[in-house]
């Protein structure tokens, strides 16, 4: 592995922080889950989201207490004299399939730098998976890593290579409206894929493509906290990434045809 990536330091709090987080997953039981719905039924939300939130953060703000930090669960933290780094959270991505016991669940951890225009950068990115036991992470101008935790290899992740056999990875909202919507584009979409594969995580989905095993990724009306890791990761791996440019929006990743993309009729 390249040890500019290894001893870049937002890197390494993204890491630390997404570990702190799977190691929380890791002790899954369905005893524990004090389930919940949030804006619908299916969209779940158990007291492991929470726990894991906590200790990303607690993580994060151990060696970096000025930075801000926006998650899934908790408001926004601002101090009272930000660094310029903000962090985006997501503790449990998949919290469905985590509750169905389908191994597709991660936690999330995203870093963005504050330019001096008012935009930002995405610097910084890690992503681990406890049940498959492998995490992913990038850093700006690093390139991106899979970490097989089991055996300790690391893989530079260099993207799909375009075939004639693409495989697209998507995902549907809760709101019927939204997934009839969604629907539709996929059907026009269907043309340059071979097949279709609904992981339940946009983190991995984006880790999917970095490394090749999908070929593409898009999904409307994702949340930052969903895509801020696994965009970069897929960026890093040399993919073409679309980060949503309005909210609602498009998220992708791979080898698309963003013609295809359109937006809802209103």
């Amino acid at each position: 592995m390249d040890k500019a990536i290894s001893h870049d330091p937002l890197v390494m709090v993204a890491r630390r922080a997404a570990a702190a987080g799977a190691e929380i997953l890791a002790r899954r039981d369905e005893s524990q889950f004090n389930l919940s719905d949030k804006s619908a039924a299916g969209d779940w939300v158990t007291d492991f989201d929470r726990a894991s939130e906590e200790a990303i953060r607690a993580t994060i703000l151990t060696s970096r207490p000025s930075d801000e930090l926006t998650g899934e669960e908790f408001p926004s933290a601002k101090p009272a004299h930000p660094s310029g780094v903000r962090w985006s959270i997501d503790p449990l991505d998949g919290t469905t399939n985590f509750v169905r016991n389908i191994a597709y669940y991660c936690s999330s951890v995203g870093a963005c730098q504050l330019e001096e225009d008012g935009t930002e950068t995405w610097v910084a990115a890690a992503i681990v998976a406890p049940a498959l036991q492998v995490e992913y992470f990038a850093g700006k101008a690093l390139g991106a890593w899979k970490h097989d935790l089991r055996t300790g290899k690391m893989t530079q992740l260099t993207g799909p290579t375009p075939s004639e056999a693409k495989i697209l990875g998507t995902g549907f909202g809760y709101d019927a409206q939204r997934r009839q919507f969604q629907a539709r584009v996929l059907e026009g979409m269907l043309e340059d894929y071979v097949n279709v594969r609904r992981i339940g995580s946009a983190a991995l989905d984006l880790c999917l493509v970095a490394e090749g095993a999908l070929d593409a990724y898009a999904e409307y009306g994702t949340q930052e906290y969903d895509w801020a890791a696994g965009a970069l990761i897929a960026e890093e791996a040399g993919c073409l990434v679309g980060r949503p440019t309005t909210n609602p929006g498009w998220q992708y990743a791979g080898l698309v045809d963003t013609a295809k993309l359109s937006e809802p009729d209103n």
